[in-house]
């Protein structure tokens, strides 16, 4: 009958009106989600951060990087916008809490809320926060073993890009829930209350956080004396000194947005794929990342611009062997 009303209609034309006509019924038993029957042995991520149409910042920056590593990666966009705000304009929508929370009755309506990991970067709003940490209850009421990575945007280089008020919400509720905590230097400040201007500052910001909460703390950049470096720490028993160590890491002269998105789930990525050893996935963070920046920096100067002039878009499709198979140039070296 369908093949008869469709008389005069070119064959191909009635391939897809059958095709449409199939797609368009509600089936009763839905197929299975292959994530959730054939999990992959790395995991499945709820991502929960920007998103900006052109340009690689927040989840454009974090999700397929994760996705090269192995994993399912469910983004949810808190805000989307044309393009980062560094730009001269930019326009978009913000995502409330509400609106949050209604994906997540509609994942929990069809049995899709199991994760692995939950990964979060910038958050604008406390009420938007407050639904976050609803959301990470009710993960873990779904899989207690759930590992929140969380990377606390508040700022950077004295200065803060969110209310002060998100300060507290982070410090006094988001910290203890976290499982790796990922933040810069000036963030690692404002959580702990302790200025760090040296390397034993940082281990000690690094013992105050894990006191709080996180088993992992990795603050991303310390600026000591004109060397930029990283120090990472892992609590792998409750009370037990930490094992710590730094990564020095070259000054590249330009800014570049995205870098701190895709450091976290760089982070996320390898500490999975080797959760005994922070320094190994932090050697294989860095490393990644550094190849990422010098081949964005390559890339503009060959396009003749100045690399000094504005900030620059990652060149994250061009890097995905670096992401995949980064070769490690970067060594951590142990603190005793």
């Amino acid at each position: 009958m369908l093949l008869r009303s469709c008389r005069g209609i070119p064959r191909e034309t009635h391939r897809i009106f059958i095709s449409r006509s199939i797609s368009s019924r509600k089936f009763e038993m839905a197929p299975p989600i292959l994530s959730l029957a054939l999990p992959s042995e790395t995991g499945r991520v709820l991502s929960i951060q920007s998103h900006t149409v052109q340009g690689y910042v927040g989840n454009k920056s974090a999700v397929f990087p994760l996705q090269l590593l192995g994993y399912d990666v469910d983004p949810v966009n808190s805000v989307q916008f044309s393009n980062h705000t560094g730009y001269p304009t930019f326009k978009g929508q913000v995502l409330n809490g509400q609106q949050l929370w209604e994906l997540m009755e509609g994942l929990k309506a069809n049995d899709l809320l199991y994760y692995t990991h939950l990964l979060t970067g910038y958050i604008g709003s406390v009420s938007f926060l407050n639904t976050v940490l609803e959301v990470v209850k009710k993960l873990r009421s779904i899989n207690p073993k759930l590992t929140y990575v969380c990377d606390p945007v508040l700022g950077d280089e004295g200065k803060l890009y969110v209310p002060p008020e998100l300060v507290e919400v982070y410090r006094e509720k988001v910290v203890p829930v976290a499982s790796m905590l990922t933040p810069n230097q000036f963030e690692a400040e404002q959580l702990t209350g302790f200025r760090i201007v040296s390397e034993h500052d940082g281990r000690e910001a690094c013992n105050k956080l894990h006191a709080a909460g996180p088993a992992k703390v990795v603050i991303t950049s310390i600026n000591i004396d004109g060397h930029l470096l990283l120090i990472g720490s892992h609590e792998k028993e409750k009370g037990q000194s930490p094992d710590q160590f730094k990564i020095l890491i070259p000054k590249i002269p330009a800014y570049f947005t995205g870098t701190g998105d895709l450091m976290t789930a760089l982070l996320l990525g390898w500490s999975n794929k080797h959760p005994d050893d922070l320094a190994k996935a932090a050697e294989l963070a860095v490393s990644s990342l550094q190849a990422v920046l010098q081949r964005t920096l390559d890339d503009y100067k060959t396009a003749g611009y100045d690399p000094q002039s504005s900030s620059l878009e990652i060149r994250l499709i061009q890097s995905q062997d670096d992401i995949r198979h980064p070769q490690i140039k970067f060594k951590a070296e142990n603190y005793s």
